[in-house]
């Protein structure tokens, strides 16, 4: 690989497996984007198929609730997937879960065993006891022609340059620091992803997140955690005892069991509850 490591649509398209590819509509790379999500937003989904688009770097990327996201060029996958599903828009509630999984199981099988999902859309990795933040995630959509489509957007680090990491105000962590030998080339890397959202996404529009509640507890980065969860103006404090059918964090607090959803609920993980 060379030292610049440039992003190909028909590099990633040829890393598919054959059975995989029809899966996509199509799959484009560009240079430079206000937000890969804000694109796909602004585009007509297909009727039937996945829409892919990278950038190389965003000038207005953002995570959940708005907040900036660094994007660097030439190092990391800034990246967005359109999908139309069947049925209400309520079916989509566990949808960033079920991207959580598909991402992170696809970062285990090429090398980055420690992954791990940070309720309800980070990607993140165990260091003694501090969760560094690898990746994140963020749902947007609605009802196009009154069918529910999805735009899921991630930013994962793989190589983030020692000049753009001075800006991140939290733990981090890349690729190339969790893959023995360092990260592969970002086509292969973005290959692997697609290929796990490709059969994910077709699962969970077919069944639902019920399949998917066991594969979440084996990756789950909060369970049996210490949780402060800010609800709105107010803290939640207890123990992290795994999701619920519907994708819920449930927290074991002094109180009881509390359910929280996502949407304004910001948590932050304290250390592992005492055995």
């Amino acid at each position: 690989m060379s030292d610049i490591d440039m992003l190909d649509a028909s590099s990633i398209l040829a890393r598919l497996d054959p059975t995989t590819r029809p899966a996509f509509a199509s799959i484009e790379v560009v240079d430079a984007i206000d937000s890969t999500n804000s694109e796909l937003l602004r585009r007509r989904t297909p009727d039937s198929g996945l829409v892919a688009l990278f950038a190389d770097t965003q000038h207005g990327g953002r995570g959940r609730q708005g907040r900036p996201w660094a994007s660097p060029p030439g190092a990391n996958l800034y990246f967005s997937v359109s999908r139309r599903f069947s049925g209400e828009l309520a079916r989509l509630g566990g949808l960033s879960l079920v991207v959580g999984i598909a991402t992170a199981e696809a970062l285990r099988a090429i090398g980055a065993a420690r992954v791990a999902v940070k309720w309800p859309n980070d990607l993140v990795v165990d260091d003694d006891g501090v969760l560094h933040k690898l990746g994140g995630i963020l749902i947007e959509g609605g009802l196009q022609d009154g069918v529910a489509r999805a735009v899921i957007g991630i930013g994962l680090n793989v190589r983030m340059p020692a000049e753009a990491a001075t800006a991140i105000d939290q733990p981090w962590t890349d690729l190339q620091a969790q893959i023995a030998g360092g990260a592969p080339g970002r086509d292969s890397v973005a290959a692997a992803l697609l290929a796990s959202l490709a059969k994910v996404l077709a699962q969970f529009d077919a069944d639902g997140l019920a399949p998917f509640l066991h594969r979440f507890d084996a990756l789950d980065a909060l369970r049996e955690a210490q949780v402060d969860a800010l609800v709105g103006d107010r803290t939640v404090t207890g123990i992290a005892v795994g999701v619920a059918d519907d994708g819920a964090l449930r927290l074991q607090t002094d109180d009881g069991l509390r359910s929280l959803h996502a949407g304004e609920v910001r948590v932050r993980r304290r250390g592992r509850a005492q055995a």
